[in-house]
């Protein structure tokens, strides 16, 4: 069924029957692949397509049989058996990431609701609380921009940090961060000692080099109220 051109069907079983079934199968998985990774699909012609998802159909041994991980499991294919070529993109197991986490984050089954946060606490002062939707991630491409009309051919100079994230209306959303606010978002979302928003900007100024840190802790404020309003920072608990 997954390599039917490698290996010949049972003798006592029609080959023509087990084509249908063949021919079935491959076409959900490959159809299930395209609806996954739409851009990466728009930039590959049919050959190329069907070469890749043929290939991971008969190569690749699924690590969970539950149909919405298999864009994992392409992912997995992407990074440890898929055989390069000249003429591949070089940018192809970015962009697919970057399109599984934003499948992955719509199909998250948390909900910004069940996280506690406490009210009137401002960020600053509070311990600053990351939503468990939202999913930053630095790419050495621009994935968020690519297309048919924006193909790159090399990494840019510097990292692209993004965060995907879900909002309170269930609608997947992104936002471009700068090093700062990456930073920010590091830290807040790193499992120590809990510090306040303020002290988290204190810290990044240090880390800086900036001879004024409150202009660091104003500016952090600013950044954080943008999150808030994306519901990519839920609110703050009491330190």
């Amino acid at each position: 069924m997954r390599d039917p051109e490698n290996n010949p069907a049972f003798e006592d079983i029609e080959a023509r029957r087990i084509k249908v079934y063949a021919d079935l199968l491959f076409n959900n998985v490959q159809g299930f692949l395209a609806n996954s990774f739409p851009v990466l699909r728009t930039l590959l012609d049919e050959h190329e397509w069907l070469a890749i998802t043929r290939d991971y159909f008969k190569r690749h041994e699924a690590r969970t049989p539950l149909f919405p991980k298999m864009p994992q499991e392409f992912l997995h294919y992407l990074a440890e058996e898929y055989q390069a070529t000249e003429n591949t993109l070089p940018f192809i197991q970015e962009l697919a990431h970057y399109e599984w986490l934003e499948l992955e984050t719509l199909l998250d089954g948390h909900e910004i609701d069940e996280v506690h946060v406490d009210s009137g606490v401002d960020v600053l002062e509070g311990v600053p609380v990351l939503s468990p939707l939202a999913r930053p991630q630095a790419y050495q491409y621009p994935v968020h921009r690519i297309s048919k009309d924006f193909i790159p051919d090399a990494p840019s100079a510097d990292p692209t940090y993004l965060v995907v994230y879900r909002d309170r209306s269930d609608e997947v959303g992104f936002m471009v961060l700068n090093p700062i606010t990456a930073r920010l978002i590091e830290l807040i979302s790193t499992p120590n000692q809990p510090q306040s928003g303020r002290q988290l900007l204190r810290q990044i100024s240090v880390e800086l080099g900036h001879e004024d840190p409150a202009v660091v802790i104003a500016g952090g404020a600013e950044i954080m109220s943008e999150l808030l309003e994306k519901d990519v920072l839920l609110g703050a608990v009491v330190l």
